[in-house]
């Protein structure tokens, strides 16, 4: 609930520090005496739009300062520790003002967004009014409200959870069949592709090392054609070894006659055959090591051709054609075993669609009870608020072709005000005054259905009077029990139903030439008076005296 409200230079209010009670506050004072101030400055406090003009006048900036003293387990005390903003104690928030425009917004002295204490504001506080467009008059809340009103928040939870499941099975399902056509497609491409690429068999790093074999083999086949050709020089068929060794056979057959003229030529040729067959023995060596085969350098030619045009085929490195034959063969199984996954997923979509479905016909049927329940009870809050002949009607709308995460309905709240005619949009059948009595009686029933701790309410006794008031201050009081409960009222019946009470008037300053808004709290004598004004106007009699008794005593009495 609210503790406490500080004001720092905002408009007529110079400086102001109120403390509030459980129970039923009103604050009364004269038209124009600045309760309409009091009101825009708790709104700043609680996110709302800011504005220079706020500022009072000759002053930089103003500053107007919440604070609530919240329940252990309230929802709010979430939101702050997944902000990181210490929920230990009171909760605080303050909005700066500056008069060019901007403003800043602190929770627990943690600077926050001004949309994050937009957002704790509305969960602290409902603020209705004549004219308010938030809260219960804004439809979008509406199917909220009913589900809190029935109980079914979990099994609203759980249908958007099923839409949520059925939403992600459809669009992987819708993914799979997606891949699947496109792979169909190409089908034929593809297994060409598969087949192809399988008997290439290409190997990481195959090119690199053909290429350097190659290279190698190049080299060597250089060397090997010059050494072929001085071993056919050496030991070929033009081979000079035949004829020296015929020379020396047959000048040994004369070495027996002339021995000394014919032994050093013998032996110079001996020596030259030796020499010779020697260069043979070397070059055959030489031609074995450099191994040189040209069958085996065009197969690598003929692989490495095969590598390269594979590659320029599927746009690629000849080392990353291992990767897209794997690829290939993927789209391929996918292709080939596609359908059964389809399938499986089709099934888990249908499955999660039936879950959905069953669940958001089980919500809208109770939704229908739950209005059914919450119209009469509203019904039954209307003839004390001069809206006898009125109707409340919680209108649902069902879709089942359009379900949502929300489920198929779409609820708002109706009203008819005279008889005769069609119900229509609460916010545009209702008039001002009609309006706040509505909101109200909504209020006094969806009390305990998760409403705000704290509920302000603007002048919703504008234009009524005796038994209408005092049904009004009956279920403020009433209202009061369960939540706190401020109200800024003209009524006296209303007035007097309070556990609190400030009195707002506005004060001409002494030492300067302006006014200044005040705020006082009032003990059980001044009520009496305050109460009195209100009945008497200016000039407050003993009779008015005397119905302020009346007035303060039959509300404790009720």
């Amino acid at each position: 609930m609210l503790v406490a409200l500080s004001i720092r230079d905002i408009v007529l209010i110079e400086r102001l520090d109120l403390s509030f009670q459980p129970g039923l506050t009103v604050l009364t004072g004269e038209t124009g005496a600045g309760k309409s101030i009091l009101l825009d400055a708790f709104t700043l406090a609680l996110g709302g739009r800011g504005d220079g003009s706020l500022v009072r006048h000759g002053t930089a900036q103003g500053q107007v300062t919440a604070e609530f003293d919240l329940a252990a387990g309230h929802p709010v005390r979430a939101l702050l520790q997944e902000a990181g903003i210490d929920d230990e104690g009171a909760l605080v928030l303050r909005r700066v003002q500056h008069a060019d425009g901007r403003t800043r917004a602190f929770v627990n002295d943690q600077s926050v967004s001004a949309q994050m204490l937009r957002s704790l504001g509305r969960r602290l506080v409902e603020i209705h009014g004549q004219h308010d467009d938030r809260a219960l008059v804004d439809p979008a809340s509406h199917r909220t409200v009913l589900d809190a009103y029935g109980g079914l928040g979990e099994l609203a939870e759980a249908v958007g959870a099923g839409w949520r499941r059925w939403r992600a099975a459809r669009t992987e399902a819708l993914a799979e069949k997606a891949r699947l056509d496109e792979a169909a497609r190409e089908a034929d491409f593809i297994r060409h592709a598969v087949d192809e690429l399988t008997a290439l068999a290409a190997e990481p790093g195959e090119e690199e090392r053909l290429a350097a074999r190659r290279t190698e083999m190049m080299r060597f086949e250089k060397i090997a054609t010059d050494l072929a050709e001085a071993q056919e020089a050496v030991g070929g068929a033009n081979s000079p070894v035949p004829g020296l060794a015929a020379a020396v056979r047959r000048l040994e057959r004369r070495a027996g006659e002339v021995e000394t003229l014919v032994r050093p030529a013998v032996e110079a040729i001996d020596a030259a055959l030796a020499a010779l067959e020697q260069a043979n023995f070397h070059l055959d060596a030489a031609l074995r090591e450099a191994d040189f085969d040209p069958r085996e350098l065009e197969r690598i030619e003929e692989r490495l051709f095969a590598l390269r045009g594979a590659g320029r085929k599927y746009a690629c490195t000849a080392d990353d054609l291992p990767a897209v034959a794997a690829r290939f063969a993927d789209q391929l199984d996918a292709l080939d075993h596609g359908a059964q996954k389809l399938a499986e997923l089709e099934a888990r979509t249908a499955a999660a669609e039936a879950d959905y479905r069953r669940d958001a016909r089980e919500l809208s049927a109770r939704r229908k009870a739950a209005a059914r329940a919450l119209d009469a009870a509203v019904s039954a809050e209307l003839p004390p608020l001069k809206l006898e002949r009125a109707l409340f009607v919680t209108d649902i709308q069902t879709d089942e072709a359009d379900g949502q995460a929300e489920g198929y309905d779409r609820v708002e709240f109706w009203v008819r005000t005279n008889p005769g005619t069609r119900p229509g949009p609460m916010m545009k059948v209702a008039s001002g005054g009609e309006l706040a009595r509505f909101l109200l009686a909504l209020k006094v029933v969806l009390a305990d259905k998760g409403s705000a701790p704290t509920l302000v309410f603007d002048e919703i006794d504008t234009g009524v009077g005796g038994a209408v008031a005092d049904a009004i201050g009956a279920r403020l009081a009433r209202l009061a029990g369960r939540v706190q409960v401020v109200a800024v009222t003209h009524a006296p019946q209303v007035a007097a139903r309070a556990g609190n009470h400030f009195r707002i008037a506005k004060e001409a300053l002494a030492d300067l030439d302006r006014v200044a808004t005040r705020v006082s709290p009032l003990a059980r004598e001044h009520r009496r008076e305050e109460i009195a004004r209100m009945l008497s106007g200016a000039e407050i009699t003993s009779e008015a005296r005397a119905a302020a008794d009346r007035l303060l005593k039959g509300a404790v009495a009720d």
